[in-house]
């Protein structure tokens, strides 16, 4: 198997619910369009919080659209460490049993009793693609950033997630992007697996 795929870094964000956005920004308050992301429907807000564990901070984290069900925080391991707190890896709305974190924002503060993550590295796949490749969903592939960037590096254990309502690409947090010296937020990878 051999495709070329965006590979786009994905830097620390939060996911918000209604609920939430209320208490942080007020009532009924909408998020603010700054641009588009990747992913269809998906979008950078204008809005930031500050995340605040007991013994570090990382402030103007910018939420993501759109409102979700539940609230929640993607960081890195470099945040994770700059924050002091145990955040598993995990995918995108696995939270049980994950980190704590308070979020502020202009209006009031909460605090997420679980919902902070490191996010794993995955492959956001269309149902066409994943025939091409012969993949099913949580398969699992690597993708060679070799020839593409300064320093070249093979991916492992990069989840597959399918479905029609995604844009193919690769996700890597900031951490990875910088281990291969990516210029900018996306660059081309193969996937080889």
């Amino acid at each position: 198997m051999l495709k070329r795929v965006k590979v786009e870094v994905s830097a620390h964000h939060v996911h918000i619910s209604r609920e939430d956005l209320d208490v942080l920004f007020g009532v009924n308050y909408e998020l603010t369009f700054f641009k588009e992301l990747s992913q269809p429907g998906q979008f950078a807000s204008l809005e930031k919080v500050d995340l605040i564990s007991a013994d570090g901070r990382l402030d103007n984290v910018r939420i993501l659209g759109p409102i979700r069900l539940k609230s929640q925080v993607e960081i890195s391991q470099t945040d994770a460490r700059r924050l002091k707190v145990d955040a598993p890896l995990r995918l995108s709305g696995d939270l049980e049993g994950s980190a704590s974190i308070k979020l502020v924002g202009p209006k009031g503060e909460i605090i997420l009793k679980e919902g902070v993550i490191i996010a794993k590295r995955h492959f956001h796949c269309t149902t066409k693609t994943a025939k091409e490749l012969n993949l099913v969903d949580k398969s699992i592939v690597k993708v060679k950033t070799g020839e593409f960037g300064a320093r070249g590096l093979i991916f492992d254990n990069i989840e597959v997630r399918i479905s029609d309502e995604f844009s193919d690409a690769v996700h890597v947090d900031t951490d990875e992007g910088n281990a291969f010296s990516m210029g900018g937020v996306c660059m081309m990878g193969e996937i080889i697996n």
